[in-house]
């Protein structure tokens, strides 16, 4: 079998498509600059150029394929330019399940989030759960605009999955969390927020469970693919257990709002961080995204890790990164 994947190069993404040419699957990959791929090829992987935002270059690399990964998205927060979220979320999203139609691909996995259902208020909700108030940042809101339009797809008969991810996190991760560890580590982080919480999910079972979804999920069926949740306190004090190292002071949310009510204020003269700007704050103040995987477990054998076991790897990881760069 042959499967078309958009992300390749990404965090998760790099991870599946491994996974895929682990078990004798071939692979058709986009990629905006071929000169990063060397990965892929290295793997096997048969690499392309192409682009989420342009549906005609993905063209040649989707025809002839059994199904469809689409990875890819746009994450950052905090950042000044947002204007590639609508772009990469919205219209790729747009545009990948347009042309996995038009040529009559026989299945597709699509790669949400649970960020589409923004602050759960410490609840863990379900697949049925449907969010309709205002998102937090721009990749919650733009996401939600894709998440829109994989819905509209099935329900016009595309055989899609739908995945939706909590935190993801792992060796090399590339998101603001991720960043946070690394800072943890180098003694960098003065304080997290009491309160804030989320589903931790390794970026090995994401993918695992990705190829689970392709094997054994019907098509226009969601699945949360969160992994255990837990508060940031809980999750700095397990990494104080791992390292030795001191966790973060925890302090209430509303000092982190005003700080991001003052970060507002001076970010577009001043260029801050994105950890610290005011869009990166309110995320962090006191929030949960949270969503319950039991779905998962039930129908497609999806069993996430422990956190203290997917952290251990992680901090020894990144620390030992560190240690090689400072020598």
């Amino acid at each position: 079998m042959r499967f078309f994947m958009t992300g390749a190069t990404g965090f998760v993404g790099s991870r599946i498509a491994a996974k895929l040419r682990d078990n004798n699957y071939k692979v058709n990959a986009i990629v905006r600059n071929p000169d990063r791929a060397d990965f892929l090829r290295r793997l096997g992987v048969q690499v392309f150029q192409g682009d989420v935002t342009d549906k005609d270059s993905m063209r040649a690399a989707m025809q002839g394929c059994d199904g469809v990964f689409h990875v890819a998205g746009w994450y950052k927060i905090g950042v000044r330019d947002k204007s590639p979220g609508y772009k990469i979320n919205v219209q790729g999203t747009r545009n990948v399940l347009g042309l996995m139609q038009e040529l009559g691909i026989r299945k597709g996995v699509y790669t949400s989030t649970v960020a589409v259902n923004s602050d759960t208020h410490a609840e863990a909700k379900d697949e049925s759960f449907q969010f309709m108030g205002e998102h937090i940042s721009e990749y919650d809101r733009t996401k939600a605009g894709a998440h829109e339009i994989a819905l509209t797809f099935i329900k016009n008969g595309l055989p899609l999955v739908i995945l939706m991810p909590g935190l993801i996190y792992g060796p090399d991760g590339a998101s603001l969390s991720d960043e946070s560890l690394r800072l943890y580590l180098q003694g960098k982080l003065p304080m997290i927020p009491k309160r804030s919480a989320f589903c931790w999910s390794h970026v090995d079972d994401i993918a695992d469970a990705h190829l689970l979804a392709m094997q054994k999920a019907d098509p226009g069926t969601t699945y949360m693919i969160t992994g255990p949740c837990h508060t940031l306190t809980e999750a700095f004090d397990m990494a104080e257990q791992i390292t030795g190292l001191k966790a973060p002071m925890a302090v209430p949310p509303a000092l982190l709002k005003i700080t991001a009510f003052f970060s507002s204020l001076i970010e577009w003269i001043v260029p801050l961080p994105p950890l610290y700007s005011s869009e990166a704050l309110r995320v962090q103040a006191g929030v949960t995204y949270l969503g319950d995987n039991s779905s998962a477990r039930r129908d497609l054998g999806y069993h996430p890790r422990p956190l203290s076991k997917g952290l251990k790897e992680t901090l020894l990881y990144e620390r030992s990164r560190l240690n090689s760069v400072d020598l």
